[in-house]
Parts: C-alpha cells; sequence; structure tokens
C-alpha cells in the first residue's frame, strides 16, 4: 500500500519524457512536480514528505503561485525525488553518487549520455520502437538495413507504413554502397559473398523506395568501410559496432541521450551529417 511515506520512484523512462528534460533545463520545478504526478500518480502530500515541504507549499508551486530558485531547495528536492544524474546535471546539479579520483575529465558522472547499456539490438527493440513512436525525425546508418527498416517485419517499418502521422517523419538511411570496394571486404569479414550482401542493399533500396509518400524518405549510399550503426530518434541514438566477424545487431548497444554539455550525441550526428554530405543519394 502506498502512504504519504512511501519513496517517490519515478520508471527510468519517465525521466527521459521530452517535457520532463523541457522542465528540468529550466528548472521550471511545477512541471517537474507535475510529472511526477502524472508518472508516479504521488498525491501532493506524498511529494511533499519526499522533498520536505509542506503539502501547501507543494500546491502554491504546482499552481504557480511560488518558484523555486534557491540551489539549495533545488538540491533537496532533486535528492528527495531520486533524481538520476542525468537529470541532475540538466538543472546544473552535480551527481549524487560520490566523485571519482582523477579529476572531472575521468569522471563519468559527468558525461550522462550513456543511459542505458543493452546486451544486444533485441534487447533494446521494443525501447527503440518505442522512441520512433513519437519521432519527428530517424537517421539510420547501417550496412544494408533490411532488418531495421527494409522488410515488412523489421524494426521501424511498421512505424513508417501504419502509424497515423507517419507521413510528417523525416527518414534518413545510409547503407554501404554495394558496387564499392568496402562491401566486398565487409562481406569477408562476416564471412558472406560479396554478390549476396550487395544484393541485399539493392532489396533493402527497393523496399525503401515504397515508402516514398508514406513519409519523407531519403536514401544514401556511402563508401566508407562500416565501423558504427546508428539509430537515431529524434533527440536520443541507439549505437552499436560492427567489427570482424559480427553484425552490428548483435554486438552491445548504447542508449544515448542529448544533453547541454555532452559530446557524444553530437559527436555521433555530426559524423552522420558528414556522411551524407559525402555520400550518392539513390531514393
Amino acid at each position: 500500500m502506498t502512504t504519504a511515506t512511501t519513496p517517490i520512484e519515478l520508471p527510468d523512462w519517465a525521466w527521459e519524457k521530452a517535457e520532463m528534460r523541457e522542465a528540468l533545463r529550466a528548472r521550471d520545478i511545477g512541471r517537474v512536480f507535475r510529472c511526477v504526478q502524472q508518472y508516479a500518480g504521488a498525491s501532493q502530500g506524498r511529494i511533499g514528505t519526499a522533498v520536505g515541504m509542506s503539502q501547501a507549499r507543494v500546491s502554491e508551486i504546482l499552481h504557480g503561485r511560488r518558484e523555486v530558485g534557491r540551489l539549495d531547495v533545488i538540491e533537496r528536492i532533486a535528492d528527495g525525488l531520486r533524481m538520476p544524474d542525468d537529470a541532475r546535471h540538466l538543472m546544473g546539479l552535480a551527481a549524487s553518487r560520490e566523485k571519482r579520483s582523477g579529476g572531472p575529465a575521468f569522471d563519468l558522472a559527468a558525461f550522462p549520455e550513456v543511459v542505458r547499456v543493452y546486451a544486444s539490438q533485441h534487447s533494446a527493440a521494443e525501447e527503440i520502437q518505442e522512441h520512433a513512436r513519437s519521432a519527428k525525425e530517424i537517421d539510420v546508418l547501417a550496412v544494408r538495413g533490411l532488418g531495421l527498416i527494409g522488410l515488412n517485419d523489421s524494426l521501424l517499418r511498421a512505424h513508417l507504413t501504419h502509424d497515423l502521422g507517419a507521413g510528417d517523419v523525416r527518414v534518413r538511411v545510409l547503407l554501404l554502397d554495394p558496387d564499392g570496394p568496402a562491401l566486398v571486404r565487409r562481406a569477408a569479414e562476416i564471412g558472406e559473398s560479396a554478390e549476396s550482401l550487395a544484393s541485399g542493399v539493392r532489396l533493402a533500396e527497393a523496399r525503401l523506395r515504397e515508402l516514398v509518400g508514406a513519409c519523407d524518405i531519403g536514401v544514401w549510399r556511402y563508401a566508407m568501410l562500416p565501423t558504427w550503426r546508428l539509430i537515431r530518434t529524434d533527440s536520443t541514438l541507439f549505437v552499436s559496432a560492427f567489427d570482424a566477424g559480427w553484425e552490428g545487431h548483435e554486438s552491445a548497444t548504447y542508449k544515448i541521450m542529448e544533453t547541454p554539455h555532452g559530446p557524444l550525441y553530437r559527436g555521433f550526428r555530426r559524423m552522420f551529417d558528414a556522411i551524407t554530405d559525402g555520400a550518392q543519394r539513390t531514393v
């Protein structure tokens, strides 16, 4: 049974919601409290107990009659709501856990972009699809992309063909050039014939061409040896690596969120844009 003294535990995804992150960046505690009510079902009294305030004070903040500006109060609220480090950094607060030695350059808590690590793409599939359902922009960097977007039962395709409003989604897909030397090398790395791999890329292009009109889609061929496999849904990236002997979907998948000062999201997005600029558009 939930009581006023029961600790408030928000699910991880609640801290990653766009409205929550906007409220944290703005230090809008009233909006933060409303999100806590929505995602944790917490009453005003329960929020007050968690953050060391009266129910009346919480009500005033929720209804915009009082603002919170003092840093020590914001720190107390962050502690009381058990904010993860990424949420704390969005408000300009230090990480909650003890700092490691070696200075901030070696402190992983100072880089809260990587919010989750999955053993493989399969483990992350449900969350990727959840993000894709509400995304306005989707970027994909793959080798042939059949399992991601090229086939009817692939990870992302259903959202772009059946979901209401999919026509408003901008989709960019980068596939390995089926006629280039990098494809021959990649085929050898995974024990597949170059002809088979090239046919897979061409099939993916043909199937993606079918999405013209269903969404704002563009497809490019890149020539470099594939290293990173990316799926971007608005401000969230899912990143895995290609290497000799395994495909990208088999490697660990890192969920990376855009943060004000984090280099990873910006770096991977810059890389995607650079590859696109040097690639040949086919769709």
